[in-house]
């Protein structure tokens, strides 16, 4: 097991990274002041692990209920937010009962808002089930659901009290998912971690074959990215926006199609294409750079090019981005592979050319 912290001062938490990790009342118990938790889950994840995880929090001396969502991006809304809401108060949940999330990234952000909003914020953990939750949206406290106008435009910023990555859980992962969730690792060599970046072009193959080593690796190499970020920009007034490349042409795709059509890491990867082409017209990334990006994402089984919903629809979408200032659309761009900024730089017209030329 390998532990990383995420630096936040009273509100520090641990990332605990291995093999075996449900099967570890030890790594839970510090973290439940009081004996009570409510675990949510979906209809896909809990049957694999809710047993194990409950048996866990039993002997840790902990009670535990469920509640038990339906599986999909497109669930993502208020009214399933409501069925957590539900469970809580069926289950007369006080302020200091622990919410437990167990899945993926909609379960991770649906149950961290909902942590966040319950009687003004009870303790909150994340127990993320696949790569994608893992290695991003499980750390560092980003929590909210869907809007048909706009991807996670409602939430919150509130941290969790712990993060157990249990890597034995990717093997039940479909690999379209495995491929999804490694769109955000190569992200994290893109715009800041040069040296991850060639990791990841030497080891991609051995990652899709589900390399136990080779996996725990990339989470945590992820993870140690993403905590240093956190802890320097928690509510991404800087640095941290830089987290989103490929998100802003990502969110238009995902939004366009009707959520759940692609995968977010999926259109994350398109994104990060039209994001790669866009840095060209700049001037600022090469051809070689260009193709050198979009070989990566072709080796790791990812999509490269967007859907054709029109550069003016893309355009519209995009501009109910969070990163929108004062009527401008800002965009996480490359200065060069391993170096992103975060730029008002680009107008529109290169704006729709980046799209037109990656669709």
């Amino acid at each position: 097991m390998q532990t990383l912290q995420v630096a936040l001062a009273e509100r520090s938490y641990p990332i605990h990274i291995g093999s075996g990790l449900l099967d570890r009342p030890d790594l839970l118990a510090p973290h439940f002041a009081q004996k009570k938790a409510l675990v949510v889950s979906n209809e896909t994840v809990a049957p694999l692990y809710l047993a194990r995880l409950q048996a866990s929090l039993a002997a840790a001396g902990v009670e535990s209920f469920a509640a038990i969502l339906p599986d999909g991006e497109r669930y993502k809304t208020w009214e399933t937010l409501n069925l957590i809401f539900d469970a809580l108060l069926g289950a007369h949940c006080e302020r200091g009962t622990t919410l437990v999330a167990l899945g993926g990234g909609v379960v991770g952000d649906m149950g961290g808002f909902a942590a966040a909003c319950y009687q003004r914020g009870m303790p909150f953990i994340q127990v993320p089930t696949t790569l994608l939750s893992q290695v991003d949206s499980s750390v560092g406290g980003k929590t909210a659901i869907n809007h048909p106008l706009g991807k996670n435009m409602i939430g919150a910023f509130y941290q969790p009290r712990l993060v157990l990555a249990d890597i034995d859980t990717l093997a039940t992962l479909p690999d379209r998912e495995l491929r999804a969730g490694l769109a955000e690792v190569i992200k994290y060599g893109l715009i800041r971690d040069a040296a991850f970046l060639a990791w990841l072009e030497q080891n991609i193959e051995g990652l899709l074959a589900r390399d136990p080593d080779l996996l725990a690796e990339a989470v945590q190499r992820s993870c140690a990215n993403k905590a240093e970020v956190v802890a320097a920009d928690e509510r991404e007034t800087g640095e941290r926006a830089l987290l989103n490349l490929g998100h802003t042409f990502g969110h238009a795709i995902e939004a366009g199609l009707g959520y759940g059509e692609w995968l977010h890491g999926e259109a994350v990867a398109a994104g990060t294409m039209m994001a790669a082409e866009l840095s060209r017209l700049l001037g600022w990334l090469t051809d070689a750079d260009v193709e050198r990006t979009e070989s990566l994402f072709r080796r790791a089984g990812l999509p490269v090019r967007g859907p054709q919903l029109g550069e003016a629809r893309y355009i519209e979408l995009m501009r109910h981005d969070k990163k929108v200032a004062e009527g401008r659309l800002r965009l996480v761009l490359l200065r060069r592979l391993g170096e992103a900024v975060l730029t008002a730089d680009a107008d529109e017209a290169a704006i729709a050319e980046a799209i037109r030329r990656c669709c």
